[in-house]
């Protein structure tokens, strides 16, 4: 059994068939995240449609924003968040186009609200790892995801002093810093993922995928798939309250 614990459903196209090819796959839960009022929209209504089968998380891009529309973003996000499973997916893009200040004002925002709700986070941090990691840790949170992370091992130290985990993906094939951090992380603070449908290797993705993430985890780790794929979905059960 897996869990992809991170897909963004709403940007696949033929989703009743990613659906079935992931049953098929044994994949049994996909959190979908948002990243903007109308992917936060969709992913509700697509857990509302797979209900037990598809756990929601909304969230603000750092791509994504806009100065016009923040507060109506974040006014939903407020609203909609006690019904998900998790505020994600969310962050710090420092090669973003959008404006720092801005990026750390959102951010600090929508952290203050999961810490409220007391949800899980979802977290994107591109060339920004220490300064999410500090943002989270201020804002008190218990859980937090650091996903797809190619960042150093000394603030991936860090990251598991605090109790907070990373997460896989397929990239784990081609790239030498994710496979370094999914090699130096405890078995027991991963979670896999797709990032569907993102392209690896000239295909895009669908959450069927997370069989080659648990595969490439277990080649990395020494371990067979099927231990990689009882303790990571374990590992996202208890995380995300499955």
């Amino acid at each position: 059994m897996f869990i992809d614990g991170h897909a963004h459903l709403d940007e696949i196209d033929k989703i009743d068939e990613a659906i079935s090819q992931a049953e098929a796959a044994g994949v049994v839960a996909i959190v979908g995240v948002g990243t903007t009022i109308d992917s936060n929209r969709t992913i509700l209504s697509l857990a509302q449609k797979y209900p037990g089968y598809v756990y929601a998380a909304i969230g603000y891009h750092p791509w994504e924003i806009k100065p016009e529309t923040v507060d109506e973003t974040l006014e939903f996000v407020a609203k909609q968040l006690t019904a998900c499973v998790a505020l994600g997916e969310v962050g710090l893009d420092y090669k973003a186009k959008v404006k720092k200040p801005l990026q750390r004002e959102v951010f600090v925002r929508l952290l203050e609200m999961a810490s409220h709700a007391r949800k899980p986070v979802i977290l994107h941090c591109r060339f920004s790892h220490e300064r999410a990691l500090k943002l989270v840790q201020e804002s008190g949170l218990e859980k937090a995801v650091f996903h797809w992370y190619t960042g150093s091992i000394e603030i991936l130290q860090r990251i598991l002093d605090q109790g907070y985990s990373i997460s896989a993906t397929p990239a784990l094939a081609y790239s030498p810093p994710h496979e370094e951090a999914v090699r130096y992380a405890p078995l027991d603070r991963l979670l896999i993922e797709t990032d569907s449908p993102v392209d690896y290797g000239g295909r895009p993705s669908t959450p069927a995928d997370v069989r080659q993430t648990a595969q490439l985890v277990g080649r990395i780790k020494g371990e067979p798939i099927q231990k990689v794929a009882q303790k990571t979905t374990q590992n996202a059960q208890q995380f995300f309250g499955l």
